[in-house]
Formats: C-alpha cells, structure tokens, sequence
C-alpha cells in the first residue's frame, strides 16, 4: 500500500494561481486518478473523487476524520460558541436543534409561509418587463428565510440592512480565507463589520424575545412558536442547560447565512437551466397545471411533495451547481482506500482531505452524458444517482455531516418555481451565466437578465 500520487515540492500553487481550483483539480484527476494530494503553502491536501474511496471521508469517525482542523475559517463568520468553535459533542447538540426545527410538522408551516412571501414579492411586478433575476431571488429568499427563522415582525424591520450584511458575509469568505482567515484584506474586514452588526440585531432580538410575555398572542401569523429563533431559544442540551445568548445568535448566523445564500444561488441557476432547455420547461409548466387542478390552484406543503418534475430539475440544477467547490476534513489517523479498479492508498495522519463535489457529481461511469442538464436521469427508470449507490449524489453531503436544511432548501426553491412557472412566461435574455469560482461557495457571476410576461389567467395560491 502506498501514499496517493503526489506533486513536486513547489507545490500547487502556481497552477492554482494560473488555472483557478476547479481547472487544477480536473487536471489532477484526469491526470492522477481518484486519489491524488496537492500542496498549498504548508498544507498537504488529499483529494478523494468518486463513491468508491469516499466512504471514510462521509462515513468515519469523528476522531478519525474530523472537521475540527479545516473549518476554522468559517469562526469569524458564525462567531463563538457555535459550530466549530465546540467541541463536537457540543456542536452535534446544535446540530439536533437546527433538526428539530426542520422536522416535517414545522416545515408544514414554513410552507404556508413561503407561499405568502413568494406571492407578495412577486404581484409587485408589472404585466411585463425585464429584471436581474439572480437580484430578484437574492431579495425574495432574504424575505423568506428571515419571516420563517425570525418572525414577521422582526422580518419587517431588519430585512434591508440584514440583506446587505448578508452579501458582505459571503464575499469576505474567499477561497484564501480557508488558508488565511484572518488576512487583513478589504473582504475580510467588511465581513467582521457586517458579523458584528449581525450580532448586535440579533442579540437585541434574543434579549426582547427573551423577556417577552406569554400573554396573548394576535393570530398564528404573529405567533413566535413558528419560527427558527424561537426553536433555537427554547432549545436545551441534554444536562439541561438552555441556550445562551451567545449561542442563539451564532446558531441564527450560520443558519440564515447559509440558508439565503445557498438557496438564492441555487434557485437563480435552476432557472437559467430550466429557461435554456425548452423541453424541461415545458415539463416543468404542464406539471404544475396538474398538480393546481388537483389541489384546487392551492399551493401548500403537500402539493409541492407531489411536484417531482420540478424537483428532478432543482435537484439536476444541484448536481451541475453544488452549493460548495469541495467538502474537507482533517485526516486524525491515517486511513487506506480502494479504487474501482483495484489499487489501495494510504491517506496519512495529518492531511487536509476533500471531496470535490463539482467533479464528484459529473463522473461519467456514474451519470450519463454527466455535463448535460437532464432531469430524467433522477427518474425512477433511470434512477441513476440510486444505481451509482448512496454516495453517488452529494450536493448535501452525506452520511454523519448530512445536510439537516435539505428539504427546507428544496421546499424554499421550489415554492418559487411553482409561482413562476403558473404566473408568468420568462426567457433569458443575457448569456447563460459563469460560475464566480473566487468564493467558497460558488454562484452564478453576474447579472442573469430574464424577461417576462404575465400569463393571460394566473393560478392563485392563496
């Protein structure tokens, strides 16, 4: 058994600085195989593409495999006290509370909430016009996401200057931000300015929820119990202990943070997919007409259950688009793999490991023709993802580190699509957008400039 294929001394990071990650890690695999380590300044990374060598990376241990070593990075965006400023007993704690807030009884009610924010941002469009969708989506999940984690009166005050805090999150985490998270550049310094104010707005909203009465409630609209913070407030971990301020807050950062971002980017690029492939399109529309007619122009939590063809396109939209250039770990003991055609490596004590997701979801001996948008290949003839087995598909991630806002993203995306496809006719009438690899979190660079046009009798959902 030996060490995965490796590079010369000098490293990567010319190649990296040249050809941007996603061209150094392609050219390392085609070049290498399904194991191979790159050297960035003092960190040795060991890559581990495809279902066949990436069982330990999802599946092992904690004390084995950990994040711990390779996201320190995101402390200053989360802040103390939370995710991987804890131990990991503590953060799988969390972890459970972020769970019991995503259960299907609450997301029931998150729908009906979606639904509302969906229709009321987009009546203020006219009868036709043209828009930078990816600005549009950006504004309406902002608004979903804070009314469902914050409540609506909290929701109403702080959405413009939450918004904008938000986008300076995400830009001050970089791809040398993983390397060098306290670099003092530009980035970096309005990404601690806009965590600070963050944390001011949300301590003043833990603190008033704190200290509110239980006395009567307006409707269920107003009521507290529906929403995330409220979840997070009333959270205790398993001695007892409730959940600090500290804690409320770092947990709702992260939360939100993810949760805007990722389901934003997601949902501009579904559409610019679904409105350069006709075919799917028209799926996508006919779908929606059938699953209207059958809950009355109704939509709710179990009309979108019923709505696979647009969950088949979100989820191809994921596969092509992951909402993260590559997962880490940190190897704490060393660990042997086996690829599909028989050869063994040792990943030693010591090394970053990552699982590139842009390269993991387009292996050819997985998916067929993986670089083309095709939602059927998730059909249940095709089933493909399936038949590549459980670690074939990893948009979000898998095994001990899954996801928990999987369905609250796919339900947020969707809820938008539904509206769109039943309410207007849209084409895309800027080029198909590029990919800003730049950032941890990759989305589409750009504007994306659609037009549309209102259909002659839109379906209400109300």
């Amino acid at each position: 058994m030996s060490p995965g294929p490796g590079v010369p001394l000098l490293g990567d990071l010319p190649a990296l600085l040249i050809k941007g990650p996603l061209a150094l890690i392609r050219d390392r695999y085609t070049s290498l195989g399904s194991v191979f380590t790159v050297r960035l300044f003092h960190l040795k990374l060991t890559f581990l593409v495809g279902p066949d060598v990436s069982s330990h990376f999802y599946q092992g241990l904690d004390s084995e495999i950990s994040q711990d070593e390779v996201s320190q990075f995101t402390i200053p965006t989360f802040g103390p006290g939370v995710a991987f400023d804890v131990d990991y007993a503590t953060r799988r704690e969390q972890f459970r509370f972020f769970g019991d807030a995503m259960k299907p009884v609450k997301l029931r009610t998150y729908a009906q909430l979606m639904v509302r924010e969906v229709e009321s941002h987009f009546a203020r469009w006219g009868q036709s016009g043209t828009v930078n969708l990816k600005q549009e989506l950006e504004h309406v999940v902002t608004l979903i996401t804070s009314r469902c984690l914050l409540g609506a009166a909290v929701r109403e005050k702080m959405f413009g200057e939450v918004g904008t805090l938000l986008r300076e999150l995400n830009d001050g985490m970089r791809l040398v931000t993983i390397l060098l998270p306290h670099l003092p550049i530009p980035a970096h310094r309005r990404r601690d300015a806009a965590r600070a104010r963050l944390g001011e707005i949300f301590a003043e909203i833990v603190r008033s929820r704190k200290n509110r009465s239980d006395g009567g409630r307006a409707d269920d609209d107003d009521c507290h119990d529906h929403d995330m913070l409220q979840c997070l407030i009333d959270s205790r971990y398993k001695d007892g202990r409730g959940t600090t301020e500290t804690e409320v807050v770092g947990m709702f950062v992260s939360a939100l943070f993810a949760g805007q971002h990722n389901s934003s980017s997601a949902a501009t690029w579904a559409g610019a997919r679904l409105l350069t492939h006709a075919k799917h399109l028209r799926a996508a529309v006919d779908e929606q007409a059938r699953v209207a007619a059958r809950h009355g122009g109704r939509v709710d939590y179990d009309a979108l259950l019923e709505m696979d063809t647009l969950h088949r396109c979100v989820k191809e939209t994921l596969r092509l688009h992951p909402p993260a250039l590559m997962l880490l770990r940190h190897a704490r003991r060393s660990f042997a793999v086996r690829t599909g055609d028989g050869r063994e490596y040792e990943v030693p004590e010591g090394h970053a490991v990552a699982s590139p997701l842009v390269i993991h979801n387009r292996l050819p001996h997985v998916y067929e023709e993986p670089d083309k948008y095709d939602p059927d290949r998730f059909g249940p003839r095709r089933a493909e993802d399936r038949a590549g087995g459980a670690l074939a598909y990893m948009s979000f991630g898998a095994g001990r580190h899954l996801c928990v806002g999987e369905a609250f993203a796919y339900m947020q995306i969707k809820v938008i699509w539904s509206h769109l496809l039943r309410n207007f006719e849209l084409e895309l009438v800027s080029p198909f957008p590029q990919t800003d690899w730049n950032v941890v979190m990759p989305g589409p660079k750009g504007k994306v400039m659609v037009s549309y046009k209102r259909r002659q009798v839109p379906t209400t959902t109300a």
